[in-house]
């Protein structure tokens, strides 16, 4: 089979498109001849050698990265069900990475059927990056007379964040840089969209709302821009951090004094919160999966091709894309 392989941490360039050995599954494994695979944020930092936080080491040497397929299953091992092989599953691979590749292999018990009607994209774009948002959700809880703000509205998490809370009946005002993603982030359901590179954009914000303050923040990418949009957060308002860029500086800065002086509340819902969740993840999963599929949620996927990991890693590091990004083999 083809995949994608680093041997060394550095730039994007370092993923290279290779031929290696086929794997086979092993007891109660399925093989997936995998049709999408996801790439994720943390895939750069990791690609880079650095820790990227939470229970993902830097990976050993050489690596076939990611940890989010969907695809056919076309072998199953030892003590696995037969009657698996033909069918469409989608599977986060857990700790093991390999999902940058035309097979792929995981344990039976933890891959889901793909609903009837959705893509192979769709279903890695609601398997990971759907289950934390299954998992922000259920901190934030929405509520129909919210005021939610959405950083990075039109990414992987926040153009199903901005879906879900105009479907609560919040009233929604989603940040995204440049006008083709200001634009696509008013397709999703939001009732405004700002642009965050452009000067001023909080006045913007308070401009928009006029007498009605934020009551709710849900912030992925902190820095600077996270540190803002908290102080766009009203009296009383809530605040749900799940991560950072980066190239922003690092997660949202807030200290006790900025609980005391609004009476906010701060929740993180990733990392540990989620990790410790009773009945574990497979529930988000589902749940994510099932919003997919009747439509609820509908995810932005943005593909290219396996041969090009390099300019999708490139494309994400520089905020280029628009949603979930997967690789098609």
């Amino acid at each position: 089979m083809y995949a994608i392989r680093l041997h060394a941490f550095g730039p994007a360039e370092n993923l290279v498109y290779e031929e290696v050995e086929d794997p086979e599954p092993g007891p109660g494994q399925v093989r997936l001849a995998v049709r999408a695979a996801g790439v994720h944020l943390v895939d750069t930092t990791l690609r880079a050698g650095k820790y990227a936080g939470g229970p993902i080491p830097v990976p050993d040497l050489p690596t076939i990265p990611g940890r989010e397929v969907a695809g056919v299953v076309d072998a199953v091992g030892p003590g696995a069900d037969p009657g698996l092989v033909g069918r469409r599953v989608v599977t986060h691979l857990g700790m093991a990475p390999g999902g940058y590749a035309e097979l792929a292999v995981r344990d039976a018990s933890a891959i889901h059927e793909i609903p009837e009607g959705l893509g192979y994209g769709e279903a890695v774009a609601m398997i990971g990056t759907g289950r934390t948002t299954m998992g922000i959700l259920d901190v934030a809880e929405i509520r129909a007379d919210d005021v939610v703000l959405v950083t990075a509205a039109a990414g992987g998490i926040g153009n199903l964040l901005v879906q879900a809370a105009a479907r609560a009946g919040a009233t929604v005002v989603g940040l995204a840089g440049g006008e083709e993603k200001t634009r696509r982030v008013l397709t999703l359901g939001a009732h405004h969209a700002v642009d965050y590179t452009a000067p001023g954009w909080p006045d913007e914000v308070r401009a928009i709302l006029g007498d009605r303050e934020v009551t709710l923040a849900l912030d992925g990418v902190g820095g600077d821009l996270g540190r803002t949009t908290l102080e766009l957060l009203g009296v009383g308002g809530r605040i749900v951090l799940f991560g950072w860029a980066d190239a922003q500086g690092g997660p949202t800065a807030l200290t006790t004094e900025d609980l005391y002086a609004r009476g906010i509340t701060a929740a993180v819902a990733v990392g540990p919160r989620v990790l410790k969740r009773p009945g574990g993840l497979r529930g988000l999963e589902e749940r994510a999966l099932a919003a997919a599929g009747s439509g609820a949620l509908v995810p932005l996927v943005q593909s290219f091709p396996l041969k090009d990991a390099a300019a999708a890693h490139a494309a994400l590091e520089t905020r280029a894309t628009t949603g979930k990004v997967v690789l098609v083999p």
